[in-house]
């Protein structure tokens, strides 16, 4: 099988190599998927450059990337035959595992593969692992919504394009943040307000299009960043569902202030998720692009042979959607 792989922590040109590989033999609940597309997340790039306090790869050589989609070409011996030659999105390609996504095929265990309904492209299938199910329990990991305000901080990005669509979908009133050029789209995707991320007023701005109420939820792409004007703005009992914290990876925390409105900070790493939640944040997608209220952006597919472009852009920053890789071109 064809893949891209690395053996050293380094740059995405100097270290991804293509290579053609032998394809294991699925185990007794493995399938073998023969991917279209594989998705390139922050945490792909994060992973191939190298984490603080590491001098190598967990494993000899990684083929790297968690997300894609594309068919199952055959099962193992516990896994119903009727699987074979159906459309399936891949979660946790590559975590804790040598070989992931950016391979024309992959092996892994069979719950890994999720169903994908003829009316749902394979592009769209690639981005549903992880920004699609951070999302999905992002916005409902702590149940029902409807009737309530979501604030989606970082509406723009790919998480939050999808937090707007669903916290919508899903009965809530909608207020995100993103940069002055995006307030437009987080509109027109279903935000029920759009304010600029910098703006000085946005507190009050916020509040005022929610009558003067305090938020029910807090999405949360960059919580050391926006930890000040979440707790001012939650509710008491209120839940800031925190994904992500880039540019500020140890903030501080303002306990007494959380402590009397009794938030619940829920800290989301989506590889993690357990089986049960994790297979109800799915029905959850899935029903989502079945009421078609759900559409996922994409930025830019790359052959495979240009997968340390793919790699750059998303470290870029600059790109205003999902980054995908096309593993037969």
């Amino acid at each position: 099988m064809r893949t891209v792989s690395y053996s050293a922590f380094g740059k995405a040109s100097a270290v991804l190599e293509l290579a053609d590989i032998e394809m294991p033999e699925p185990t007794e609940n493995e399938v073998v998927v023969e991917l279209r597309f594989s998705g390139v997340n922050p945490s792909d790039v994060k992973a191939r450059a190298g984490r603080p306090g590491m001098t190598k790869p967990a494993f000899e050589t990684i083929v790297p990337h968690s997300d894609g989609a594309g068919i199952i070409t055959s099962v193992g011996s516990s896994v119903s035959k009727d699987r074979i030659g159906q459309r399936v999105w891949i979660w946790n390609g590559q975590w804790q595992r040598p070989f992931g996504t950016a391979s024309s095929h992959i092996v892994l265990d069979q719950t890994q593969a999720v169903p994908l309904s003829d009316g749902v492209s394979f592009e769209v299938g690639a981005v549903l692992g992880i920004p699609g199910l951070t999302a999905a329990h992002a916005v409902f990991g702590h149940g029902e919504i409807s009737g309530s305000t979501i604030l989606i901080q970082g509406g723009a990005g790919t998480v939050g394009l999808l937090a707007v669509q669903l916290a919508k979908w899903g009965g809530a009133k909608v207020i995100t943040t993103c940069s002055a050029q995006d307030i437009a789209h987080c509109l027109s995707i279903g935000a029920d307000h759009a304010f600029d991320y910098k703006d000085t007023e946005l507190v009050s701005k916020v509040l005022e299009a929610n009558k003067g109420n305090l938020i029910d939820r807090v999405v949360e792409v960059e919580f050391g960043l926006n930890i000040a004007s979440d707790v001012a703005l939650i509710k008491s009992n209120g839940i800031i569902a925190a994904y992500g914290s880039a540019k500020s990876l140890n903030p501080h925390v303002p306990f007494f202030e959380m402590l009397f409105k009794a938030v619940t900070l829920d800290i989301i790493l989506i590889y993690l998720l357990p089986l049960k939640e994790r297979l109800s944040v799915i029905s959850r997608l899935n029903q989502a692009l079945s009421d078609n209220a759900l559409t996922c952006p994409i930025a830019k597919i790359f052959p495979i042979n240009m997968t340390s472009h793919a790699h750059e852009l998303v470290e870029s920053g600059a790109r205003d959607g999902a980054v995908l890789i096309d593993v037969f071109n």
